[in-house]
């Protein structure tokens, strides 16, 4: 077991773009020695959807850095420039880089950065007093077999499993950037059979067996369900190798992602605060209902897809193709004798206007029923703050606990809605995490994007300059 012999100001858990973009930000502050611990051996962003000519649904300038820092040597202009992409990039003229691109950029990212630390998994944190504090005469004096509690001065001790044995990491705030995981809804997660069952993160690893399936179903909505049935579409009915392929949503229709500019202004500071204020149980309703201003389908892939119907039908042949909205699988099951003996998936559908239910059949399913957040098992009890549903209590500056030293990125959906999964504002997350840490604004933080009010007038966003300088009298205190 390795002891801690450095105090980090910051550690994060989990490397995904967010907390790469921490990393990148903190990297030239010196006042902040952080480092980051990840299970895997290197970055990857979605491997499992990097299908060739997909786009990122943000323009490039939602990259790690520059929303906070426009001049940082990780930006995506940067990573072309030192690639000689540069060029290409511009005379391409669009302003969405390709996904394969963007998980390219963030490993070159991931390559530079000295405070990235892969195949560390985090098994437990815990708080321990603060040896320096106690030195000093000021350390804890609730420590004991009774009640273990602290008053204040104390660290986050980390323990992390690797291929080596344990290491142990102290540091004075954490940022939890574990992420969210493959969700499967109930009605498919029992399903067992001889043909593959696939979540969209394993779809490219996957896809040849699929389609030597015969016949594949896409259950879901959004982005990433659009994509496979796309790539699934070019190969169905044409020749050696072609199947079939359906797709099923619950939506009410094949819905766009809205991208009106005005729309876009909830990805704002401001509409951030407003949605905060929310009761509980509003911000759940909302979180549903605004589900087509970041889960829906980009309008150039919808019509990419008519095209590609029409195109395979015009000649008068029947595309073995059905899209079904408005219809939720409510129950599966495997026919060990269907399909010749070969087996099926049996799936009962129910139509949500008709109230009407279907049996269909196939031989390959593709999940692009999404991804959930979790507290992680690796926590302490009472370390961080929950909601009555055992979400994360998250506060205004993205915080989780009482000192406001544990900071959460992409968990806080149910908290700050839109702009939680966001790309383009993980920049601006990132710069109120670190104006908490450092008790100053490395990276100044807008107060004021939109040009349309939420709600009524109040003192919102103040509260973000206000509650860190009370972080940082505390952190004096201690």
């Amino acid at each position: 077991m390795t002891a801690p012999t450095t105090t980090y100001d910051l550690l994060g858990i989990g490397i995904g773009p967010f907390d790469l973009g921490l990393a990148a930000l903190a990297e030239p502050l010196a006042d902040v020695d952080a480092v980051f611990l990840d299970q895997r051996e290197a970055f990857s962003w979605h491997p499992g959807m990097l299908i060739e000519g997909t786009t990122l649904q943000v323009p490039f300038l939602a990259d790690l850095v520059t929303m906070a820092d426009p001049t940082s040597s990780y930006s995506f202009l940067a990573w072309l420039k030192a690639t000689g992409r540069l060029y290409p990039f511009y005379v391409r003229e669009s302003f969405y880089p390709l996904r394969a691109e963007y998980d390219q950029y963030c490993r070159w990212v991931a390559e530079q950065l000295p405070s990235l630390r892969w195949g560390r998994r985090v098994i437990s944190v815990v708080r321990v007093p603060d040896p320096a504090a106690t030195a000093d005469g000021i350390g804890p004096d609730g420590i004991g077999p009774d009640d273990g509690a602290l008053d204040g001065s104390y660290l986050f001790e980390v323990t992390a499993q690797t291929a080596y044995g344990v290491e142990k990491y102290c540091a004075k705030h954490l940022v939890l950037g574990t992420g969210t995981q493959p969700r499967l809804p109930e009605a498919l997660s029992g399903l067992d059979g001889a043909g593959p069952v696939v979540h969209t993160s394993d779809y490219l690893s996957r896809r040849a067996e699929l389609a030597a399936s015969g016949s594949v179903t896409v259950v879901g909505s959004g982005q990433s369900a659009a994509e496979v049935y796309r790539d699934l579409l070019e190969g169905c009915g044409t020749g050696p190798g072609e199947h079939r392929v359906d797709w099923v949503t619950r939506s009410p229709r094949f819905f766009p992602m809205e991208y009106t500019k005005l729309t876009l202004e909830m990805t704002s500071p401001e509409y951030t605060d407003h949605y905060v204020s929310l009761p509980i149980e509003q911000r759940d309703v909302l979180g549903r209902e605004q589900r087509n201003l970041y889960k829906g389908i980009s309008g150039d892939l919808i019509d990419d897809i008519y095209d590609t119907l029409y195109r395979k039908s015009a000649l008068g042949a029947q595309v073995p193709t059905t899209l079904l909205s408005d219809t939720e699988v409510v129950a599966s099951r495997f026919d060990a004798d269907g399909a010749g003996g070969a087996g099926e998936y049996v799936l009962t559908l129910r139509h949500a206007q008709l109230g009407t239910t279907a049996e269909h059949r196939t031989r390959a399913v593709v999940a692009a029923t999404g991804y959930a957040a979790s507290v992680p098992g690796f926590l302490a009890p009472g370390l961080v703050n929950l909601d009555a549903r055992g979400r994360y209590d998250v506060t205004r500056n993205y915080t989780v606990d009482d000192d406001r030293r544990i900071h959460v990125v992409n968990g806080e959906e149910h908290t700050h809605g839109v702009t939680a999964p966001d790309l383009g504002f993980g920049a601006w997350r990132n710069s109120v995490i670190l104006a908490g840490i450092t008790g100053r604004e490395p990276y100044p933080i807008e107060r004021r994007t939109a040009f349309q009010q939420f709600g009524l007038p109040d003192a919102g966003l103040d509260e973000i300059r206000s509650d860190n300088t009370s972080d940082n009298k505390m952190e004096a205190a201690r």
